[in-house]
C-alpha cells in the first residue's frame, strides 16, 4: 500500500472545535442547547420568584380536592363530589370524543369532495367549489356560532313532535328527532346481555370486549392471508382471488356476536316533555362536531384534489386501455398513489381539528379546555399548573396523533430498491 505524508488523523485541538468543519457543527448544536437551557431556567426561577411574592406556590395539590361543578356531558361517571383531577379526565375524554368522530367525518366528506371537485359534471364541481371557499376563508368560530344559531333557532322544540298530526317528523326512518334541546338518536339494546366488567366505578359491557377480539383477529387473519397470497403470486405469477375471504373475516363472525346477543336499536320516543328510551346528544356536542367537520372537510377535500392530479394522467389511460371503468380507476389506481402526497398534510388537518375543539367554550360543551381550563383554573386560582397541564395534554395528543399517522404514511410510501 502506498502511504502518503499528511493524510493521518492530525491532533486534536480546541481551535478545531470552530474551524473544523466536522466539529463546528457541534460545537453550534452544543452552544444553542445551553442557550435554550439557560434561557429555560432563567424563565422557570423568574415565574417561582413572582409566584412567591404573590404568595402563591407552584403545586398540582388542587386536582385531588373537591371540584364541586358539574359537567353535562360525560362518558366516564361524574358528579361534583369527584375531584378536579377526575373532571380533568372526564373533559379530557370529551376532547377526544369529538376530535375523533370530527376526524372520521371530516375524512370522509373531504374525499368525496375532493373527488366531485374533478368531476366532469360543470354543476357538481363548481357546487363543490362553492363549499370548499365558502367554509375555508371564514374562521371557525363564526361556523360554530352559525351552527348554534340553526339548532337553537330553526330546530323545532320537542313537543313538536307530539300528537297525531305533529308538527315536525323525525328524520331517517324515524330514528333521529333533532330539536333546539338536543338531538335524540337511538340506543343500542341487547336481548341476551352477557353481562359486565366492574372496573371501580365504571362498567365494561363482554359483549364490547367480544367485539374487539373478533375484530382484533379478523385483521390478523387479513395478514396472515395476504403474506399467503403473497407467496403463492411469487411462486406462480398469479395472484389468488381473497377479496370474499377477507369480507368473510369481518362480516361473519360481527354477524353471529350480533345475533347471539340480539343486538337491536332502540329508536327514541317522546313520553312526557321529553324523548327516552335513545340517547340525547347535548346540542353544544353536535354543533361544534358538525362546525368541525364542515371546516376541516373543505381543507381536506383541496388535499385529496391535490394529490388526485399529482398522479400522472398516464395513469389514468392506462387504466382505461386495460377496461377498467372510471370508478375502479379511482378506487384501484389514482387514490393509492395519491395517498402518498395526501397524508403528510392529513396530518396537520388531524393536528388543527383537535386543537381547533378548544374552541368548544363558545357553545358551552365541556371539554378540556372548559373544566380543566375553564371552570378548574377559576375556582382553584392555579392558573399557571392549569396551563401548564392544558399544555401539556394537547402536546401528548399532537405527538400521539403526529406519530400514529407518520407510522401509517411510512407503510403506504413508495419503497426504493
Amino acid at each position: 500500500m502506498v502511504s502518503y505524508p499528511g493524510v493521518d488523523q492530525p491532533p486534536f485541538r480546541l481551535s478545531m472545535l470552530i474551524y473544523d468543519r466536522r466539529y463546528r457543527s457541534l460545537t453550534i448544536q452544543a452552544v444553542v442547547f445551553i442557550l435554550v437551557m439557560l434561557a429555560a431556567s432563567w424563565l422557570i426561577d423568574n415565574t417561582l420568584r413572582n409566584l412567591a411574592i404573590m404568595g402563591k406556590t407552584f403545586s398540582f395539590d388542587f386536582l385531588f380536592r373537591r371540584a364541586g361543578y358539574d359537567i353535562p356531558q360525560q362518558l366516564i361517571p361524574y358528579n361534583s363530589d369527584d375531584t378536579h383531577l377526575r373532571a380533568t379526565i372526564v373533559g379530557l375524554l370529551n376532547t377526544l370524543q369529538v376530535s375523533v368522530l370530527g376526524c372520521i367525518a371530516a375524512t370522509v366528506l373531504g374525499v368525496i369532495v375532493g373527488v366531485l371537485r374533478l368531476s366532469s359534471n360543470w354543476l357538481i364541481a363548481r357546487l363543490m367549489t362553492v363549499y370548499v371557499e365558502v367554509f375555508r376563508n371564514i374562521p371557525l368560530l363564526l361556523w360554530i356560532l352559525v351552527c348554534l344559531a340553526i339548532f337553537t333557532e330553526v330546530m323545532p322544540p320537542p313537543n313538536a313532535y307530539r300528537g297525531e298530526n305533529p308538527a315536525a317528523s323525525m328524520v331517517l326512518f324515524d330514528l333521529i328527532a333533532p330539536t333546539n334541546r338536543y338531538t335524540a338518536i337511538p340506543s343500542l339494546g341487547m336481548s341476551n346481555p352477557p353481562g359486565t366488567i366492574t372496573l371501580g366505578r365504571e362498567s365494561l359491557s363482554w359483549a364490547l370486549v367480544a367485539y374487539v377480539v373478533v375484530i382484533a383477529a379478523a385483521f390478523l387473519a387479513r395478514h396472515l392471508l395476504r403474506r399467503w397470497a403473497q407467496r403463492v403470486q411469487d411462486q406462480t405469477g398469479k395472484r389468488p382471488t381473497t377479496w370474499w375471504i377477507n369480507l368473510a373475516f369481518f362480516v361473519v363472525p360481527l354477524l353471529l356476536l350480533t345475533w347471539h346477543f340480539g343486538l337491536h336499536l332502540i329508536p327514541p320516543v317522546l313520553r312526557g316533555f321529553n324523548f327516552a328510551e335513545g340517547i340525547n346528544l347535548d346540542n353544544a356536542f353536535v354543533v361544534l362536531w358538525l362546525a368541525l367537520t364542515l371546516y376541516t372537510g373543505a381543507f381536506i377535500a383541496e388535499i385529496v384534489r391535490a394529490g388526485i392530479m399529482a398522479v400522472s394522467r398516464g395513469q389514468t389511460e392506462a387504466a382505461f386501455a386495460l377496461g377498467l371503468r372510471p370508478r375502479r380507476t379511482m378506487s384501484l389506481v389514482i387514490l393509492p398513489q395519491a395517498l402518498r402526497v395526501i397524508i403528510p398534510p392529513l396530518i396537520s388537518q388531524y393536528l388543527n381539528l383537535t386543537k381547533n375543539s378548544s374552541l368548544a367554550i363558545a357553545v358551552g360543551y365541556m371539554d378540556l379546555r372548559g373544566t380543566l381550563g375553564g371552570t378548574t383554573l377559576n375556582q382553584t386560582g392555579r392558573e399557571m399548573e392549569c396551563m401548564v397541564l392544558m399544555m401539556g395534554i394537547y402536546l401528548a395528543l399532537s405527538l400521539l396523533i403526529s406519530g400514529g399517522m407518520n407510522v401509517f404514511n411510512s407503510r403506504v410510501k413508495l419503497k426504493e430498491r
